[in-house]
């Protein structure tokens, strides 16, 4: 089969998708990437992957978007392909209205979290679940990342058949690693004692990056906050720096800002706590990470993460946009290493059965090629 694989920004690409192509492209398939062009899809065009840039935008704006769509039809019927698999609420959109206007086919769309579930004014939830509704009917595999989305879409009438595939991550990757432990930690000035807490994401409010900050406050001294990521040229609302220009302040030497990072996997493996305090999530890739790491995860109790964080065993949840709770759990754990211990441990074991890399990607292969006709010679 000819394959698109269509998401909205090459950080998309790079993190989520990249590998399910290596998967397909191994089963024999010919995958062409395809989302707006950025620095981060070195990697897959180094592994020869063809990768086509289109104009997508993370917006509402219908000229933005009408121009996109245009661009994605063309694509589309310049390349012929068998199978366009699209990903991410509005370019899944685009890509699947695109497909039916070009005749793929056959249409697939994973759902990495819908727009209906994200706080918002009550018109935008309408017309996002009345356009999820239409292009369900078009679409003929719907997958899911999350087991509650997938219970969504058919519940709320959006296709009967949406399937949870769920994400992954590489175990060999993400893993216990004491080098790398030791050697970061003395880079980055962290000591012995020093309970690390790691946030890996997007520097934009719903990540809860207020409620983190604020929250530190309130850890005991010992407790230092690295925070990986950055914010995205295609990002929209409130700019995180001012959180962090007054924490930064207040907590002296307890709160750095390591930027985007290649050796997230090495960072894991050097912090004691990983924490995402989100508003709204899919399935978070870092929480996987975090898992195989053998860290215990703080989380919020939202859709994904109540998912992959067992409550007291793998870590411990909280609710969403408040302070107090999920100072009080930072602060639990750091003053308990045998108790951060025993959850790192729970939780390796958990994202080992049910999040491994290799078993997502064979499954949603599995999926994907389900009613595929052999392609002519």
């Amino acid at each position: 089969m000819k394959i698109l694989q269509i998401t909205n920004v090459d950080f998309s690409l790079r993190h989520f998708l990249l590998p399910l192509m290596r998967g397909l492209r191994a089963r024999g398939h010919e995958v062409v990437g395809v989302c707006a062009e950025g620095p981060l899809l070195d990697l897959p065009r180094d592994e020869g992957f063809r990768i086509e840039a289109v104009p997508m935008a993370r917006s509402l704006n219908p000229v933005a978007q009408a121009r996109a769509l245009s661009a994605l039809v063309a694509l589309m019927r310049r390349e012929k392909p068998d199978l366009v698999h699209a990903h991410m609420p509005i370019s899944g959109l685009l890509a699947r209205a695109a497909a039916k206007a070009a005749g793929v086919p056959r249409i697939a769309y994973t759902c990495h979290g819908f727009l209906f579930n994200q706080p918002g004014p009550w018109w935008r939830a309408r017309l996002a679940l009345t356009l999820e509704r239409a292009a369900g009917r078009i679409t003929d595999t719907y997958l899911t990342v999350s087991e509650e989305e997938a219970g969504d879409a058919r519940r709320l009438g959006i296709h009967p058949n949406a399937t949870p595939v769920l994400n992954g991550r590489d175990p060999a990757r993400f893993r216990p690693d004491p080098a790398a432990r030791a050697a970061l930690r003395a880079e980055l000035g962290a000591g012995e004692g020093d309970c690390v807490v790691l946030a890996v994401s997007r520097l934009v409010r719903h990540k809860g990056f207020p409620e983190l900050l604020e929250a530190m406050r309130a850890t005991p001294a010992h407790c230092v906050l690295w925070v990986v990521g950055e914010r995205l040229p295609t990002d929209h609302g409130e700019d995180m720096a001012p959180h962090f220009a007054r924490a930064e302040t207040a907590l002296p030497g307890r709160i750095r800002r390591l930027g985007y990072r290649h050796d997230v996997a090495r960072l894991m493996a050097a912090a004691d706590v990983f924490c995402l305090p989100s508003h709204f999530e899919g399935l978070p890739m870092s929480i996987i990470e975090a898992m195989l790491t053998g860290l215990p995860v703080v989380a919020t109790d939202i859709r994904g993460p109540r998912e992959q964080v067992v409550q007291g065993e793998t870590g411990l949840l909280v609710p969403p946009m408040t302070v107090e709770p999920l100072a009080a759990a930072l602060s639990r754990l750091a003053a308990d290493p045998a108790l951060r211990v025993r959850m790192g441990e729970a939780g390796r074991m958990r994202a080992l059965d049910r999040f491994d890399e290799a078993k997502i990607v064979a499954r949603t292969v599995a999926l994907l090629e389900q009613g595929m006709p052999a392609r002519p010679a």
